[in-house]
């Protein structure tokens, strides 16, 4: 089976089920495995953001959404070339990738009878159930079933070791600038790590809010896990944080890596949070994936 991944979780399941080989096409964004954009055709763009601050881009995308434009583009002349047998694509936000929609109307365009999957997951558990969609649908359904279970028994481990610990009040700052707080599945990370998350929407989109409305929630902990940033980008923008959360611990974490993604290191993301949360209850993550920044 020939696959498509049009958003960077999708190319991370794919090789978490062992069907790397068979993927043939993936997104600009696509850098975990690093050598899936190396190896693969890219078949979706979109404007480089790296040279911007979080408010230029943050302007960018409500610009070009109030102005019915795309974020991303879709290199349909590649996408037709590759003649997959099923694509996998999303509907769950139209910041973070091409919508479903757009994939369904080129496919009718250029005559190409690919299956299409659309994953969008609200929830930690509901990650856990795209991933069986995806091994049921690529014919692997017995990899998607181990998988799930070896991260279910991570996950079971991690809730072993904070039980009966004090669970902090924590807010997570998925943007820096305007704030954004937790939406979807992140909440769920934070209380499988062991904690007590405030000023969140598990199971809902993730909306703008107020540093004020965040620091009147009083959390111990402040997460700053910005969309499309690892390490590096969160701990440059955690500092623009600290002043608005004098009484709190400030972390940055690697936001893509661990938090944002819905695919299967969102449970080293609970790890990581449990390591921050109850320092000692679990291993540490690597140096890479988390920094204390007040």
């Amino acid at each position: 089976m020939r696959l498509v991944s049009l958003l960077p979780s999708a190319t991370e399941i794919v090789y978490a089920l062992g069907l790397g080989d068979d993927l043939v096409g993936v997104t600009f964004e696509c850098d975990e495995p690093p050598r899936a954009r190396q190896e693969k055709t890219v078949v979706v763009g979109g404007r480089d953001t790296r040279g911007m601050s979080p408010a230029e881009i943050d302007r960018y995308v409500k610009e070009q959404m109030s102005a019915g434009g795309d974020l991303y583009t879709l290199h349909a002349g590649a996408l037709a070339g590759l003649e997959p047998d099923l694509i996998l694509t999303q509907d769950l936000c139209r910041v973070c990738a091409l919508p479903s929609d757009h994939v369904g109307e080129a496919l009718d365009h250029l005559g190409c009878r690919a299956d299409v999957l659309s994953l969008d997951p609200y929830s930690l558990e509901q990650v856990l159930g795209t991933f069986l969609e995806v091994g049921a649908a690529a014919g692997v359904p017995g990899r998607a079933a181990a998988l799930v279970a070896g991260l279910r028994g991570r996950l079971d481990r991690v809730a072993a070791a904070v039980a009966g610990r004090p669970r902090p009040r924590v807010a997570v700052v998925e943007w820096v600038d305007p704030p954004f707080t937790a939406g979807h599945w992140v909440p769920d990370l934070v209380t499988a790590a062991g904690g007590d998350p405030v000023a969140a929407r598990g199971g809902l989109r993730s909306i703008e809010v107020s540093y004020a409305e965040l620091a009147a929630e009083d959390p111990q902990v402040v997460l700053v896990t910005p969309c499309g940033f690892h390490l590096d980008g969160a701990r440059e923008q955690a500092k623009a944080v600290v002043p608005h959360f004098p009484g709190a611990d400030v972390w940055a974490i690697d936001g893509d890596g661990l938090v944002v993604r819905p695919g299967p290191r969102l449970v080293d993301g609970v790890e990581a949070i449990a390591a921050i949360l109850h320092p000692g209850a679990v291993p540490a993550p690597p140096p890479d994936r988390i920094a204390r920044v007040a």
